[in-house]
This record gives C-alpha cells, sequence and structure tokens, in this order.
C-alpha cells in the first residue's frame, strides 16, 4: 500500500500560489513580495521563501539577483516544446520499466491507480494529481537508469503547474485514468512498445488537449 504523506506547509503555499498565477491574480512580470505573501498566508517568511525557491524551479518564477522573485509565464511554443520532450522521455522510460519493472512496483501501481480512481469519482482533481505524481515518479525509478530518472524529474518539476491545471478540464480526470490503466497492462504483459505509446499519449498536450490548456491559461495573459 503506497502510504499518503503529510504535506510541507510550503507546498501548500506553492500550489496555492501557482493557482493564483495561472488564474490571473498574478500577472506576468509581477513582483511576489515575500513580506506581503507572509502576512497574506500568515506565516513567517521561511515557507514563503520555500514555496517560492519550488516555483522558480517549475520555471513559474523568476528571482532577478538584488531585484526579487518576478512571475514569468511561458508562451505556448516553449510549453508544448517542453511537453514534447517529455512525452518522449517518459516514453522511454516505459519502454525500458517493461522488462525492468518488480512486481512489488506493479502492486504498488495497480494500488495507486486504485486510489486516483476513488479521486476521479469524487471528482477531486488535487487528490488525483497527488496520486498522479507518484505514479509517474515511480515510472521514471522503474526504468532502471538513475540518469533517465533525474532528467524526467528536472522537466516534471517545470511542468507540474501546467500538469495539474489540465487536469481540471472537464472530462480529463477520466481520460486520464484510462491512460493509466493502459499503461500498467502494457507494463505487467512486459509490451515496451504498447507502454511506451501509452505514456507518451498520455503526457503529449498536442490538439485538443493543448487548445484547452492555453484556453485555461489566457485569462492570465491578458
Amino acid at each position: 500500500m503506497v502510504p499518503r504523506m503529510e504535506r510541507k506547509r510550503s507546498d501548500i503555499i506553492a500550489d496555492e500560489l501557482e493557482g493564483l498565477i495561472l488564474e490571473g491574480s498574478f500577472t506576468d512580470g509581477a513582483r511576489l513580495d515575500e513580506v506581503q505573501l507572509a502576512d497574506r498566508f500568515q506565516v513567517s517568511r521561511t515557507p514563503i521563501r520555500e514555496a517560492l525557491h519550488r516555483l522558480t524551479q517549475s520555471g513559474l518564477v523568476e528571482q532577478v539577483p538584488r531585484r526579487g522573485v518576478f512571475v514569468r509565464q511561458p508562451g505556448p511554443v516553449e510549453l508544448i516544446e517542453m511537453f514534447e520532450v517529455m512525452a518522449e522521455l517518459e516514453a522511454v522510460c516505459a519502454r525500458l520499466a517493461a522488462s525492468r519493472i518488480t512486481e512489488q512496483a506493479l502492486e504498488e501501481l495497480k494500488a495507486l491507480n486504485v486510489r486516483c480512481l476513488d479521486a476521479v469519482g469524487q471528482g477531486q482533481s488535487d487528490d488525483y494529481y497527488e496520486m498522479n505524481e507518484v505514479f509517474h515518479r515511480m515510472l521514471y525509478r522503474q526504468s532502471g537508469n538513475a540518469f533517465l530518472e533525474q532528467e524526467c524529474l528536472r522537466l516534471h518539476r517545470r511542468l507540474k503547474p501546467f500538469r495539474r491545471l489540465q487536469l481540471r478540464v472537464r472530462g480529463r480526470l477520466s481520460q486520464s485514468m484510462t491512460e493509466h490503466e493502459q499503461v500498467v497492462a502494457a507494463l505487467e504483459a512486459g509490451d515496451g512498445s504498447a507502454a511506451a505509446s501509452a505514456i507518451r499519449a498520455h503526457v503529449a498536450v498536442q490538439g485538443e488537449k493543448f487548445h484547452h490548456l492555453m484556453s485555461s491559461l489566457r485569462p492570465a495573459a491578458e
């Protein structure tokens, strides 16, 4: 059984800031003041700094020396390029994992899917995403390639706000759940090609999925 981890206050704040940025409360180029944010969230500046550091890693904000931290919204071309690379990296992970994954890891992925299905039934996109992150991290680990795992984790951090956002599109949770099940079925069958194709389709944001993502971001860009 995969344990549910207690979330740090800084992670909760980072998630809230992501939402505020993506919804347009903080526009592109806006300066994020630590003192004002500490007052807003009723915390010390330490968790605020930790939250801003996480957002810096994702590329959603940029720290400018001696000036502060500023919101940075990636453009549509940059976003689709990052998602294209992410889809291919995860496809390699799935192809390798099909022949390297342990029985224990397979059972853990199945258990995660059960919990994800429960979140889908309740319409809880954030709970789904929390378990979705564990699912993908396990896939990276089961590739058996430490360098590939670290590259996936690095890019995953940058795309986290946008991967979370696209799950809020109507119907996307159940679609994502179906894709998870296809990935696990291919891994269990030891079919590297099918596993790679399934995860590639799951991660890529082409066509309608990308249109929905950009429509969600539009208020922040206007």
